[in-house]
């Protein structure tokens, strides 16, 4: 069995740059896309391209992943049907006042026929006063009014000269009411008077009063009728003096809005509500522009405004990206506005949700912050399924009064819905909510890595080009980009893949411009490349220091050179939300009489987490396969992490504690200045783990603080040879041979490696050669069965 020890070249891919022509990202020219997202490119044109409903897109994926900054590149590349487009304008219903009218205009119309209303109305308001405000209409007026005053005059004449042929006078109260007083002579009767008459001349005055009362009433009916048919005569005139005022005006508009069939009902009703409501323009103008200046709005009628709620002059595709999604934002609201104490709302107080400036295009969200918001998520698949928006007053919902408001027509909604958000909303989202497959069709599901060949490296160039173009920085010479070209393999964590989280990259880029500014060089260069990730790593590295502490000061017990007997160095990751390092594990195992259980201390205080607890497991299974095939194995064992006092979990330690069990069997020493990390199947064949670099580096580093030899090392699978991409001082040590990197495919590998001697080959019958150490820990089982 040949033991692989790495070289140097297979600790770090150097990125050779085949295909890259230029010197710098200065020759280089930008990339327009986002490099390896071809899948969710392909989804995205796809759902772009389907008209019909539910095909919205969720982009699955981590932050940084560029899911946005990809999406919109091609979006803006997009064609698009301009017919499609339109302006959404809200006007009064005249019928009703509560339901405001949708107009819906070709783009770039809507503007127009709000500045041209207004400018009606304001030649209206200037117009209409002179126009009651001459002689013509004065004397037309007042020929009305004679007319009606000599009538009244006639008839007050004929029953005055009736009752004064009765003895009897009419007379007028001064509260302005007809009244029959008898007279005396040329005089009126007083109360004492009248008394002095006879009875007969009493009831004679008091029956002719009575009869001529009838004839009054009589009289009163008639000059009510006649006061009715002036008043129709006069606003007759009226509406004649405003129609004739409005016609002049009114008529370009209706030629100028021909070959729209809405604007030219809408004009019809607007000049029959202004002929109805001349008054707005003549007696209400200083309260109309007090009502205006209460809302913050022009000094006109508002009830002739036209609310343009979405206008799209140059009919540009519209692409809205939204942040910050709550109810209102989204599907718009009513404002009020207070007048003399009283708040009042009305259409032209409508507001646009990004929902309607987007309608006809794409509308971009965050997922999660739409779920966050009450309401939202409701009220969106609400209007994609109706397909349409409404004005609800979300207050009206939530308090369920019947407030007086505002029920505006529903206008249609035409528009695709791209939610970004993570893999794990996406399934909470497909398991509990049966309509989101319903709605959101496409999935855009964005790779985090990519591979990495020739063809890449000159794509990720070009993508360097294109952050630096774009932010205006120092250009990178060719090995600032092969150095940042390699810093993405190992965020990737493999030799052939680079990551795919452009948001690293351009902070690494940036950070690189100001150490390259600060050393006031003319372009970035692989030693600023360098120093910015020194600085990065310096900033989240305070817990690296801390545990590298207390190897320094003897608080970790730690061997890293000379043997021991059921002892090995294993090897963990720790990590931050932003950063992750490596460090050595002591891994102890004893043994006692017993049953032959492995006794897995971690899992038994609850520390071990449940992978852990099954990689034990099936060391435990391996080794009853190899010392346990014909009689039971007489011992248990016990192991441990020694100074681990939080919880552990995965597998990547199995085979180190494989390798301290058979030295506690065999009583046979094992290496103390190499540490192995890997985990093992139920055949004793080694199994990649994660964090193999970080691994690695961590126990170089307490080698370095404990004091170097040229025998350290570290035992790695094989299977993890391609996720090597290690700090340059290690593949220095490396190459002199002060360090050493061993790649196994089975842990009788790793155990030759501890204790300098051959785990051993069973016999057919199930025994190991004497000078083997499984032979020799066989020989002491067997001994302890006897």
């Amino acid at each position: 069995m040949t033991i692989q020890r790495l070289e140097a070249n297979q600790l770090y891919l150097a990125a050779e740059l085949e295909k890259l022509q230029s010197k710098s990202t200065k020759e280089l020219a930008p990339i327009d896309e986002i490099v390896g997202q071809e899948r969710a490119q392909k989804a995205v044109e796809f759902a772009m391209s389907i008209k019909e409903k539910g095909y919205n897109i969720y982009a699955i994926g981590q932050n940084g992943l560029g899911k946005r900054t990809m999406i919109l590149r091609y979006l803006n590349r997009h064609k698009h049907d301009e017919s499609e487009l339109f302006d959404w304008c809200y006007v009064a219903n005249f019928e009703d006042i509560r339901t405001p009218r949708v107009l819906k205009l070709p783009c770039g119309v809507g503007s127009k026929l709000k500045q041209d209303i207004e400018k009606l109305t304001s030649k209206l308001l200037n117009a209409m006063p002179l126009a009651f405000d001459n002689e013509l209409y004065y004397s037309r007026a007042d020929k009305l009014k004679n007319q009606l005053a000599a009538k009244q005059e006639a008839e007050l004449e004929v029953i005055t000269r009736n009752a004064k042929s009765k003895g009897i006078s009419l007379t007028i109260t001064t509260q302005g009411d007809y009244q029959f007083v008898a007279m005396n002579g040329d005089e009126l009767h007083s109360e004492e008077t009248f008394d002095a008459l006879s009875k007969k001349e009493q009831e004679y005055f008091g029956e002719t009063i009575d009869a001529l009362e009838v004839s009054l009433r009589n009289m009163v009916r008639q000059l009510t009728e006649w006061e009715e048919a002036y008043s129709e005569k006069i606003k007759k005139l009226n509406d004649e003096v405003t129609l004739d005022v409005i016609t002049h005006f009114i008529k370009q508009l209706k030629k100028d809005y021909s070959g729209y069939p809405a604007i030219k009902t809408y004009l019809t009703e607007l000049q029959q509500d202004i002929v109805e409501n001349a008054d707005i323009f003549l007696e209400q103008g200083a309260e109309q522009g007090e009502v205006a200046s209460a809302s913050l709005d022009k000094k006109l009628p508002r009830r002739y405004k036209v609310n343009v709620l979405v206008s799209r002059k140059n009919s540009e595709f519209p692409i809205v990206v939204e942040e910050n999604p709550n109810y209102h934002t989204l599907f718009g609201y009513i404002e009020t506005a207070t007048f003399k104490g009283t708040v009042f709302t009305d259409f032209s107080l409508i507001r646009p949700g990004s929902l309607h400036k987007a309608n006809g295009g794409v509308l971009l969200m965050d997922a999660q912050k739409v779920l966050e918001q009450p309401y939202v998520w409701d009220g969106l698949k609400r209007a994609l399924r109706a397909r349409q928006l409404s004005f609800t007053s979300l207050e009206k919902e939530v308090t369920l009064t019947g407030t007086v408001s505002l029920d505006p027509e529903a206008i249609p909604l035409d528009v695709k819905i791209i939610l970004f958000g993570d893999y794990r909303t996406y399934q909470l989202l497909q398991h509990y909510d049966p309509e989101f497959s319903e709605l959101f069709r496409v999935t855009a599901d964005f790779e985090d890595e990519m591979k990495r060949d020739a063809d890449s490296e000159l794509q990720y160039a070009r993508f360097i080009s294109s952050v630096v173009n774009d932010n205006g920085m120092l250009h990178c010479d060719r090995k600032a980009i092969a150095r940042i070209i390699e810093h993405s393999s190992r965020l990737a964590g493999d030799q052939n893949k680079i990551s795919l989280h452009s948001a690293n990259i351009a902070n690494l880029l940036r950070e690189s411009n100001y150490v390259a500014r600060q050393a006031n060089s003319n372009m970035i260069r692989s030693s600023h490349v360098e120093e910015a990730l020194a600085n990065q790593e310096l900033r989240v590295s305070r817990l690296k220091d801390s545990v590298m502490e207390s190897f320094i000061n003897g608080t970790t017990l730690i061997h890293t050179d000379g043997e021991a007997i059921g002892q090995v160095n294993a090897l963990s990751v720790l990590s931050t939300s932003e950063y992750m390092f490596g460090a050595p594990n002591r891994i102890t195992a004893t043994t006692c009489y017993g049953e032959g259980e492995v006794i897995d201390i971690e899992r038994s205080v609850d520390l071990g987490g449940s992978i852990h607890s099954k990689g034990v497991m099936i060391l435990t299974a391996y080794l009853s396969s190899v010392f346990g095939k014909t009689a039971k194995v007489p011992l248990s064992t016990t192991i441990t992490f020694e100074q681990s006092y939080g919880g552990v979990d995965g597998d990547s330690a199995s085979m180190a504690e494989f390798c301290a069990v058979v030295s506690a069997f065999s009583k046979q020493p094992n290496r103390q200045d190499i540490a192995i990390t890997g985990s093992m199947n139920q055949f004793g064949e080694s199994q990649p783990i994660g964090g193999v670099n970080e691994k690695i580096e961590g126990f170089f580093d307490v080698c370095t603080i404990k004091g170097r030899t040229d025998q350290q090392g570290v035992v790695i699978p094989r299977s993890n040879m391609h996720n090597l991409m290690l700090r340059p001082d290690i593949v220095k040590a490396v190459e002199k041979g002060e360090f050493h990197i061993w790649a196994i495919d089975h842990v009788t590998e790793a155990i030759e490696l501890f204790t300098g001697k051959p785990a051993g080959t069973p016999s057919d019958e199930g025994s190991y050669p004497i000078d083997t150490i499984f032979g020799i820990a066989q020989a002491k089982l067997n001994a302890l069965r006897k």
